[in-house]
């Protein structure tokens, strides 16, 4: 989400090197499948899609807080009026809710009842994780301890967080990494992992936040890469540097041209970034656009990505 109008404050492949002595001998056989699968419609219909895509709440944000849509019901509307089966929530719709385990056990049913996948909560307000004081810090750090908890028991695999702070870069990166790494560790005795986007300050920085990824060094941390929040940084520079980290991926969109295309970024320069980086996780749709309303943003942005999608397959 945008941190400009939020409130309210938005697996890697990895290759071994036996693979690169026989890489003759695998493209002739993956040229082969090719074929077989061309001769195949069975085959080529259930050939695994390179992404399968995600709805963020933000998308909604609007509708959620003009009360027209409740949290609760906001699987069934992914998945009945939009055709979608994976969701990442915004803790800003249910804030004081982390703790009730009804209302969480609630949630979870209603969207196990609709078929839909539960990926992520989006966390805010939650104080500063790189805060220059060290018990604001630790506050923060424990602040998130709810959410993750929350989020284990809604069956994601992350919450997403910021990684605010203070100071020059370098001590940012140092105190962003120390709330981040403590709260990882936290979050990795219960299987979780802490993904943090680019959202606002040196978090934009899509250098800084790699350096705070490394210094982190926790395979439970990684990045939620969100093509539009890079500002005064290349967004494609920001996207290739977050993409190792990355254990989702956030597709931003504003406004469309008259043949479906997004008109601030390329999203086939882009998708092919995220899928030349071994990515192959969900893509999560986050509209923020105001020339449509928000039910056909994200029509627009699912179509886009659909074509796209199959474009690289």
């Amino acid at each position: 989400m945008n941190p400009a109008t939020a409130p309210r404050p938005s697996r890697r492949t990895v290759l071994s090197a036996g693979i690169a002595a026989g890489a003759s001998a695998c493209g002739s056989l993956a040229g082969g499948v090719r074929r077989a699968i061309a001769a195949d419609p069975e085959a080529a219909a259930t050939k695994e899609p390179p992404f399968r895509i995600s709805l963020a709440e933000w998308s909604l944000h609007n509708t959620l807080f003009s009360g027209k849509l409740d949290n609760l019901d906001f699987p069934r509307a992914a998945k009945q009026q939009f055709g979608i089966d994976a969701v990442e929530y915004v803790n800003q719709f249910f804030k004081d809710k982390a703790r009730d385990d009804d209302y969480i056990a609630e949630l979870a049913k209603r969207s196990a009842d609709e078929g839909v996948t539960n990926l992520l909560v989006m966390c805010d307000g939650l104080g500063d994780l790189g805060d220059p004081d060290s018990k604001a810090r630790t506050q923060a750090v424990e602040n998130h301890y709810p959410w993750v908890e929350a989020a284990k028991r809604l069956g994601c695999h992350s919450i997403r967080v910021n990684a605010s702070s203070k100071g020059s870069f370098e001590e940012q990166q140092k105190l962003a990494a120390d709330g981040l790494g403590r709260l990882s560790e936290f979050a990795g005795q219960m299987g979780m992992n802490v993904i943090v986007e680019n959202h606002g300050g040196l978090s934009s920085n899509g250098e800084w936040l790699a350096g705070v990824m490394k210094m982190v060094d926790r395979p439970n941390c990684g990045t939620l890469p969100d093509f539009g929040n890079f500002y005064d940084y290349d967004r494609y520079r920001g996207v290739a540097d977050l993409m190792p980290f990355a254990k989702g991926v956030s597709a931003k969109s504003h406004e469309f041209d008259a043949e479906g295309n997004e008109v601030r970024t390329d999203y086939r320069k882009m998708m092919k970034l995220v899928l030349d980086a071994g990515y192959r996780g969900w893509v999560g749709i986050e509209y923020e656009g105001s020339e449509l309303a928000e039910p056909d943003g994200i029509q627009a942005t699912k179509k886009l990505l659909e074509r796209v999608r199959d474009e690289l397959a």
